[in-house]
């Protein structure tokens, strides 16, 4: 998604093409009649649009991923929901940020769970499930936390997401949007933590050091909080390293030698 490379573009004449917003060779607007005779592919503007963030400019960006976009491209979709969604280099809008993702959605839900746009579509589904979560002040999207269980639900099961088996544990573990149920939530933590997601091996380690709903395992919870504290990427989780160091000072030393052993084995099947 951050990087590109050269963008070649295709003289071609396609009927199809001819009614579709038309794009200069920098990303600009063209008019009709330059247009007719270079269309811009999907694929092609979307690469554009990579190049020009790339460059920095993200205004020639937005009218080659909006191209792109509009021939129906889920990556590029997906690129201007999260523009949208952050402000990054353009107005926040939570709005049209959610229609963006609405629309990859709507149209790949049923797409091959392994397919190289499978993680745009994943993602799309988890940031509606924020949405929906939160809901969209003076706007017709609505709080409503059952909605976003189901689209949690979705990207976890279907496309095996990791954050979105994390997001969807938070809500068994809370009861929001969902019975509670701590147990149905550390089922969904250990599928994410598997796949290396922080927060997840944070919770898990957690919950597994407190025995807390599960059956207590010290060792194998601080483990995980180890991993966790190694995968740490943004000051918003700092949380995860107070865990750890609570849980190291409440260990039995037999306790930490064992996690360490645990943690030698884990680092030893990821380099498998």
């Amino acid at each position: 998604m951050r990087t590109s490379k050269s963008l070649l573009v295709a003289v071609t004449l396609g009927a199809g093409l001819l009614a579709a917003p038309a794009l200069a060779f920098d990303g600009s607007k063209s008019d009709s009649t330059v247009a007719a005779a270079t269309p811009l592919s999907a694929m092609e503007a979307f690469r554009s649009g990579a190049h020009w963030l790339k460059a920095g400019d993200p205004a020639k960006a937005v009218n080659s991923l909006e191209y792109a976009a509009q021939q129906g491209h889920a990556g590029a979709q997906w690129k201007l929901g999260r523009m949208y969604a952050e402000g990054d280099g353009v107005t926040q809008n939570d709005l049209k940020a959610f229609e963006y993702f609405r629309r990859i959605a709507d149209r790949h839900a049923e797409d091959n769970p392994n397919a190289p746009q499978a993680r745009f579509v994943a993602n799309a589904f988890v940031s509606l499930g924020h949405y929906y979560l939160e809901g969209i002040p003076k706007t017709d999207v609505k709080r409503d936390p059952a909605r976003a269980r189901e689209m949690f639900a979705y990207a976890a099961s279907y496309f095996r997401d990791p954050d979105a088996q994390y997001y969807l544990a938070r809500l068994y573990l809370d009861g929001t949007g969902a019975p509670h149920d701590p147990r149905q939530a550390a089922r969904w933590f250990a599928l994410a933590a598997q796949k290396g997601q922080c927060e997840a091996q944070a919770m898990l380690g957690a919950m597994l050091f407190a025995g807390d709903h599960v059956p207590r395992q010290a060792a194998r919870g601080l483990m995980w909080l180890a991993v966790a504290k190694d995968n740490v990427r943004t000051e918003q989780q700092s949380w995860i390293g107070k865990l750890y160091d609570s849980a190291v000072q409440q260990a039995s030393e037999d306790e930490r030698a064992l996690a360490g052993v645990y943690l030698k084995r884990w680092l030893e099947t990821r380099r498998d």
